[in-house]
């Protein structure tokens, strides 16, 4: 490059000498200095004009032919030619990827939308066009909600929380369910995958349908079972003193197996029924204090510490009978497996984004590699602890679904030896004012 700005400036040079000895021998020496600096800017000016004319009409035909040029103008326009000929390959390399890429999603039974930072449509692919009715000519950014008028869609689209996919059914067949998944990229913009669930949640309603039957039918006949052993019990001594401890072992058991009962029933009417539409004003603070008087009670031989603590009077929207299932089986479970003389402290404290209530203990602590799991329907951390504790392997389940019916999320910190901390989540919209 700079070899050919010395060419040009040498060529310049030479122009301006040669034009300086014929005007120094003829006489005019201005004369033809003007002259020949007017005719170099000349050249320049109509090179310069070539270079705009062909920049022009390059967008409207990519083939446009490349003037021919001499010098350090001819390097310019081949420097140019190059640049678009390498912008021009990279422009089909990207285009032949784009085609790869969208004939590949349209292959997908999995529905794939691109969403812009206004909610409009961008592009989707044809398995959108059966799932979700979208027509192609009809469509094209016109805004999301105004299509998918499903008001659980409108809350899960606008209220930006896609960590959990959301399970509703189609627009166009109201006997599909479909799960819909958005992932934010770009300065705004959405892909929202769309995928039919239907016979998954068939399974799954017959799985919940199973559990929740066969609950109830051995809930009679354990009843019935744990009666007699009872009353057996009650005359013990009438029995040969070998019967005693096999008995109290049958009891025991028994009384596990109604407790298992009776917590997969709680569970079932949480999956299957929604929030009572007339919901109560919970006290969390009379909560707390109930729920810590009554664990007192029941594990009085442990001779646990009980604290409240609050930073304010706090009134919640939503089932006491449920929140008080939730905080109660987190703090009989913080009881349990705390060793005697600990401390338990239940927690109501003011968050960012709602109110937070908290059961700490310092027990034993629980291993990281089990926190992902504990809220899993019959998972044990310690399988000997838990048969002698007599849990029943649910109640985090339990304390799962009534937080997420709530609007809520339950939070686990906790290290060996060093305690556990269950925190809820409450949202701000779940605060009700107090009344002075």
């Amino acid at each position: 490059m700079l070899r050919d700005w010395r060419s040009e400036l040498n060529r310049f040079l030479i122009l301006i000498a040669a034009t300086a000895v014929v005007g120094l021998l003829t006489g005019n020496l201005t004369l033809l200095l003007l002259l020949a600096v007017v005719g170099y800017l000349a050249h320049t000016f109509y090179q310069l004009y070539r270079l705009y004319s062909w920049l022009y009409h390059l967008s409207d035909a990519m083939q446009t032919e490349l003037p021919e040029a001499t010098g350090i103008w001819g390097n310019i326009f081949d420097g140019i030619y190059r640049l678009q000929r390498r912008e021009r390959d990279a422009a089909n390399y990207l285009k032949n990827i784009l085609n790869k890429a969208q004939e590949s999603s349209a292959a997908l039974e999995m529905a794939v939308v691109m969403i812009n930072h206004k909610g409009n449509l961008e592009w989707w692919n044809r398995a959108a066009e059966k799932l979700l009715g979208f027509r192609a000519g009809d469509d094209r950014q016109q805004p999301v909600t105004n299509l998918l008028r499903e008001p659980r869609f409108f809350e899960y689209f606008d209220g930006g929380r896609y960590n959990e996919p959301l399970n509703i059914p189609s627009p166009v067949n109201k006997n599909v369910v479909l799960e819909f998944q958005i992932t934010s990229f770009g300065e705004g913009d959405r892909l929202m995958l769309v995928r039919d669930v239907t016979q998954m949640h068939k399974l799954e309603m017959m799985r919940k349908d199973f559990v929740g039957n066969v609950s109830h039918e051995l809930r009679t006949p354990i009843t019935v079972i744990n009666g007699y052993l009872e009353a057996l019990l009650d005359h013990k001594d009438s029995f040969p003193p070998r019967w005693a401890k096999p008995l109290e072992q049958m009891s025991q058991q028994g009384q596990r197996m109604e407790n298992i009962v009776r917590d997969l029933l709680t569970l079932t009417r949480l999956e299957t029924q929604s929030l009572p539409k007339q919901l109560d004003r919970v006290d969390v603070g009379g909560l707390l204090r109930e729920i810590g008087g009554e664990a007192g009670q029941v594990f009085a031989d442990k001779g646990h510490e009980y604290t409240v603590e609050l930073d304010g009077e706090y009134l919640l929207q939503g089932s006491l009978s449920e929140l008080y299932s939730a905080v109660s089986n987190l703090t009989f479970n913080a009881a349990k497996y705390t060793p005697a003389n600990g401390k338990i402290t239940l927690k109501a404290s003011l968050a960012p984004n709602g109110i937070d209530i908290e059961v700490a203990d310092n027990g034993p602590g629980i291993e990281e590699q089990h926190i992902p799991r504990l809220t899993e329907r019959f998972y044990r951390v310690d399988e000997s602890r838990s048969t002698e504790t007599g849990g029943t392997g649910l109640g985090l389940a339990i304390v799962k679904h009534v937080l997420v019916r709530h609007g809520a999320k339950l939070e686990i910190l906790s290290q060996p030896g060093k305690g556990s901390r269950f925190i809820c989540h409450f949202p701000a919209e779940r605060l009700l004012p107090v009344s002075a």
